[in-house]
């Protein structure tokens, strides 16, 4: 027990939740385009399940690392020259489920159907919100617990289960975080429908990136992620132009008594 109070066990673990937080942002962001588009007094369920069974899935693949590492080294099949394994196939699969749904989405958007609340509380249940959360959540969890069990060496530690209770301590926390940030990321998305196109934008982008993974093709993270904070902070400041804007106007036309 006192090996998990050590400086070094206590910073593996914020730089790992650190790093959870960051890999969970696409997880938060898909998950405020899913919920939004249930009845509002069913979105906060359905994100607290969904990533409550994420959780629990993160820490089955935690518990059952050997057969996690062996998704990427075991062949399932070769075509047109690239081998591939488990978890090329999960991230293809995945990346192609993301750039799909995303395009749907935006589609969805653009015709005016997520504006109408009758469409909102028929088109997807809470199951099938429930369902696609986790199943992105599986595709995010594969890199997150690989690069997790990378970070955390069994060989620093004298007790084989403190890296494991580290791996999972961090696990927690960033879901901890994500639950506390997908609730008001959810809303600031819906009341502004330009920044729910940029987030599904920036899903079609990392499924992009996930299908030339399963194609063995690695895309730095750190560009995808600067692409996205740059194309962020445009639009925030857009917003805060457009906001000033009505200000002024709202100003000029209010009669002086």
């Amino acid at each position: 027990m006192e090996e998990l109070l050590t400086f070094p066990a206590l910073m593996a673990f914020l730089t790992l939740l650190a790093l959870e937080v960051v890999l969970g942002v696409d997880n938060v962001v898909f998950i405020a385009i899913v919920t939004g588009r249930l009845p509002e007094s069913q979105r906060g369920k359905a994100r607290t399940l969904g990533l409550s069974f994420a959780a629990i899935g993160r820490i089955l693949l935690l518990l059952a690392i050997t057969w996690v590492i062996r998704l990427q080294e075991h062949v399932l099949f070769t075509l047109l020259e690239h081998s591939f394994t488990a978890k090329d196939l999960v991230l293809l699969l995945g990346g192609l489920f993301l750039v799909g749904k995303a395009t749907w989405e935006i589609h969805h958007s653009l015709e005016g159907l997520a504006h109408d609340p009758s469409q909102k509380s028929t088109s997807l249940g809470m199951g099938g919100a429930i369902a696609q959360i986790l199943m992105l959540d599986l595709v995010f969890s594969i890199d997150s617990v690989l690069t997790a069990v990378g970070m955390v060496k069994p060989d620093d530690y004298t007790q084989a289960w403190v890296p494991l209770a580290i791996m999972i301590a961090a696990v927690l926390g960033a879901i901890g975080i994500m639950l506390t940030f997908a609730g008001p990321l959810s809303r600031f998305v819906e009341r502004h429908p330009t920044m729910k196109i940029l987030a599904l934008a920036f899903l079609i982008l990392i499924g992009v990136v996930l299908v030339a993974e399963g194609f063995h093709k690695h895309i730095p993270r750190g560009y995808i992620y600067f692409a996205m904070a740059f194309s962020l902070g445009v639009e925030i400041l857009n917003l805060i132009a457009t906001a000033r804007r009505k200000r002024m106007m709202g100003a000029a036309v209010t009669p002086h008594i």
